[in-house]
């Protein structure tokens, strides 16, 4: 089977970067190769350790473009040139458009820090303790373009406690996606997900 090609975009520590380099290392990622970061902050902690693990990046600030189509125009071009198969949100604080949404629809996956459709947008673990639910957790879902609306491909659920704070609850969603988020790139890049209309099948989960 051929490589899977991958791309990154985060903007921030880059823990679940990190995650995804550490398994292609290791090869647990049946395949997907790790090729590209693409982060909006220059100067992001995912930067260098995207230059520590070798991975080439393309970097840019949005206030120096007329508009987000037009950044994202050249994201596109670049992960054209460079044939990428699979991108991976990670972290991306910014709404895709339909510039890279249609051309990637089915090919591009996002992490979000709650069990959706519970939850969405920013502050998931917040939301969540403030809501006061007993069981939270995180899922990885394909991008649509809307607020984390797209189909749901898996998800891991954490145990909220009774004096859980965010500082508390954190860590335990954060080692969540860690394990969750490269497990699914696994799984796709073994041809064993796929998608039908919002339902998504994945071989090799409980059950399937």
């Amino acid at each position: 089977m051929a490589e899977l090609r991958m791309a990154v975009f985060a903007s921030g520590q880059g823990t679940n970067f990190q995650a995804l380099a550490d398994a292609a290392k290791q090869g647990r990622l049946e395949g997907a190769s790790l090729e590209l970061l693409v982060c909006d902050k220059p100067q992001a902690p995912v930067v260098g350790r995207a230059r520590r693990a070798g991975i080439q990046t393309h970097l840019f600030e949005p206030r120096n473009y007329s508009s987000r189509e037009a950044y994202e125009q050249e994201i596109h071009d670049e992960l054209q040139r460079r044939g990428i198969e699979l991108v991976v949100l990670a972290g991306y604080m910014r709404i895709i458009t339909p510039v890279l949404v249609e051309p990637y629809y089915g090919r591009m996956i996002n992490v979000h820090p709650a069990l959706l459709p519970a939850f969405p947008g920013v502050n998931g673990i917040r939301q969540a303790l403030d809501y006061g639910v007993k069981v939270t957790g995180v899922t990885v879902h394909y991008v649509d373009g809307g607020m984390d609306s797209g189909p749901i491909i898996a998800q891991r659920t954490v145990a909220v406690h009774d004096d859980d704070t965010e500082a508390t609850l954190a860590p335990r969603i954060h080692a969540a996606e860690q394990e969750l988020l490269p497990w699914v790139v696994g799984r796709i890049a073994a041809g064993a997900v796929s998608l039908d209309g919002r339902h998504v099948a994945v071989k090799g989960l409980q059950g399937s």
